[in-house]
């Protein structure tokens, strides 16, 4: 999983809609390659809801878990062969050169429902 951080409020409506267009052309190519699963960029913190459960009673607050410099603005769910490649692809996200791209294996659960 290749989770990717960034200032949200650091990009130009033109800025964002130029990396939308370069992350689905790195989409194509990954694709391409069989390495494409999944990516998606994500709604602006604004939009989030933080859900916790504590003595057994929902508590629901708007916004997310964590103020921070960078937040979680999207991902890309590859298939790397191993952590070198994992990070060679993450350096060819666009929002690598502004932001962070965290790399992440994922753990895989037997059983899991189907994609």
């Amino acid at each position: 999983m290749l989770l990717i951080y960034l200032d949200e409020q650091a990009l130009s409506e033109g800025e964002r809609e130029r990396c939308y267009r370069e992350s689905t052309q790195l989409a194509h190519e990954l694709s391409a390659a069989g390495q494409y699963l999944a990516a998606a960029p994500l709604e602006p913190t604004a939009a989030a809801t933080s859900v916790r459960v504590r003595q057994g009673k929902r508590v629901v607050t708007d916004g997310p878990f964590a103020e921070t410099k960078e937040q979680l603005g999207g991902y890309f769910l590859i298939d790397a062969s191993d952590l070198d490649e994992a990070i060679t692809i993450a350096a060819r996200i666009p929002m690598a050169s502004r932001g962070t791209i965290e790399v992440r294996p994922v753990v895989h659960i037997p059983d899991l429902p189907a994609d």
